[in-house]
């Protein structure tokens, strides 16, 4: 390294401040008081603070809360809205269709389940976890990855003050190194040195995939508002070929979150994730609940799909991957914070043994195999590889055919079935594919993504290195214009995107660090790393 750096010893060290993060550094805090022994625990949160950058629908299973903190409810955690009615719907572009519950599986029931603000609940975890002893660097992204004799031995932490050519300015903060002997990667679906870790370490195990899940919180007419309503809908505006589905959840005082998940491996360049959740407010069963209300905040993020047979190894030397970086995600219930926070109080116990035995964290393998996590995905594991094969309404159906007998009989139809393609490879050429024409946002109901951008809170300081990187800045020019009609310009929920005056322009500070550049690029040419400290979005009640 060139600058030299202060360095910081902890027994572990957690990057990533989401359910994850938190629930892993609350779990060894616990242990180590049980045991009378003192563990230091460090966790980083590249967001400016804990739940900044956090974004879920979010129906709760409070499974994994309910042992992590059994009397959370008496501590004050903010989940008040439990699930009161469940709708399901199949829409046509001017009808919906209800199927009737008595024909979902049991496990799609969310019955006892929580509506809530994810990054709220994070907020709340946090100051858990520091009452505990917790060490809490928020603003602090990870941005290296420290090794020793070919194990993990820590994080570095991101510089600061670096300028947008490269030099060093006047405000500049070389990164820390955070050393550890156990290092827990919390970062997420599409974590950036998550990625690396999989490659160095050769721990993926099969396709992972990925949807965009975008989302807006309302505040609605009062007389509109069913409080615990929990709607879900799949069909237009998507084609039966793109798969995908959106979800209303009405909580708290006149709030609505209400979003789409788009899955990634769709084929049509034209397609704009943005545009078909901005066009789907505009159906007869969601208008009229939206008019006289207000939009209030808007986010956008990935979330990993590949499921049960996408799980990588979750272990290396000198750490391990926990919460949605590793793809527990359930996707026909569209859960993955229980899974998460499992899969860190599994870590984290193979951790604190770890600590007093010198050993490895192997234990955190074998605990996975035998959890519920495990059993769960395992039931819904062939869901989105029969909805890619099929499309919406055949694969749907035979997912659910299949979770039935899973779920009753513990049989598959089908096996396991693999994942074909990595999302980015999915894409047909344009001159092959139907044009799209989406409405003008009206202001009102529908919008454009820089009001969206807006009400992110998002703000990066202008005068950084991109950090938005290009493996060979000729391709979206050379290549991807003239084939896919550079997808980007659509498929990034925030703008940051264009073609202009014949050149690909990168308007970095608009990213929300959603990651679905990193996934769906045809040409697999940009890297998402992580930005200065403390950048991004800022959401609340998100």
């Amino acid at each position: 390294m060139t600058d030299s750096r202060e360095s910081m010893e902890f027994d572990v060290v957690i990057v990533g401040g989401g359910p994850a993060g938190l629930a892993a550094a609350i779990r060894l805090k616990q242990r180590a008081a049980a045991a009378g022994r003192e563990v230091s625990v460090c966790l980083l949160e590249k967001g400016a603070e804990i739940g900044a950058h956090i974004l879920s629908g979010a129906v709760i299973d409070p499974v994994a809360l309910n042992a992590l903190i059994p009397d959370w409810r008496q501590k004050g955690a903010p989940l008040d809205t439990p699930v009161t009615e469940d709708r399901f719907h199949y829409l046509t572009e001017t009808r919906a269709f209800r199927i009737p519950n008595v024909l979902m599986p049991p496990l799609m029931s969310n019955h006892g389940m929580e509506i809530a603000s994810l990054s709220n609940l994070c907020r709340w975890l946090g100051g858990q976890a520091e009452a505990l002893g917790v060490e809490i660097y928020p603003g602090f992204p990870a941005a290296d990855i420290l090794y020793e004799d070919g194990a993990v031995a820590g994080v570095v932490s991101g510089d600061f003050g670096v300028a947008k050519d490269g030099h060093h300015k006047d405000t500049y903060t070389p990164g820390m190194e955070l050393r550890a002997k156990y290092t827990l990667f919390a970062e997420g679906a599409r974590g950036h040195l998550t990625k690396r870790l999989i490659e160095r370490f050769g721990l993926g195990r099969g396709v992972q995939k990925y949807g965009i899940g975008l989302k807006e919180l309302w505040e609605i007419d009062p007389a509109k508002h069913q409080r615990g309503l929990v709607e879900h809908t799949m069909g237009w505006p998507l084609d039966n070929r793109t798969g995908g589905g959106s979800f209303l959840y009405h909580w708290g005082e006149q709030l609505c979150a209400i979003g789409m998940v788009i899955h990634l491996d769709y084929k049509n360049p034209n397609l704009s994730p943005f545009d078909e959740f901005q066009r789907f407010k505009l159906h007869p069963l969601i208008r009229p609940m939206l008019e006289g209300g207000k939009r209030i905040n808007y986010g956008a993020r990935v979330v990993s799909e590949g499921g049960f047979q996408s799980v990588p190894k979750l272990t290396f030397p000198g750490g391990a991957l926990i919460g949605c970086g590793a793809g527990f995600m359930n996707v026909p219930r569209i859960k993955g914070t229980h899974n998460a926070m499992a899969s860190a109080m599994l870590a984290a116990d193979g951790a604190f043994d770890a600590l007093g035995a010198g050993g490895t964290l192997e234990a955190y393998e074998t605990a996975y195999r035998t959890s519920a996590v495990y059993r769960e995905l395992k039931l819904v594991r062939n869901v989105k590889p029969l909805w890619s094969r099929f499309g919406t309404v055949p694969g749907v159906a035979l997912g659910g055919l299949d979770m039935w007998t899973n779920q009753l009989f513990g049989v598959s139809l089908f096996g396991t079935l693999a994942h074909a393609r990595e999302d980015a490879d999915t894409l047909v050429p344009a001159k092959d594919s139907p044009p799209i024409a989406y409405p003008r946002p009206d202001g009102v109901l529908t919008f454009d993504r820089l009001s969206g951008v807006y009400l992110s809170g998002t703000n990066h300081e202008e005068d950084q290195p991109v950090h938005l990187l290009l493996t060979e800045p000729s391709l979206p020019v050379r290549v991807n214009l003239p084939k896919y009609n550079e997808p980007a310009q659509r498929y990034c929920p925030a703008g940051v995107y264009e073609i202009v005056e014949g050149r690909f322009q990168i308007n970095a500070p608009n990213c929300v660090h959603c990651k679905t550049c990193d996934i769906k690029d045809p040409s697999h040419n940009i890297t998402w790393v992580a930005p200065e400290g403390g950048g991004g979005p800022r959401y609340s009640n998100m």
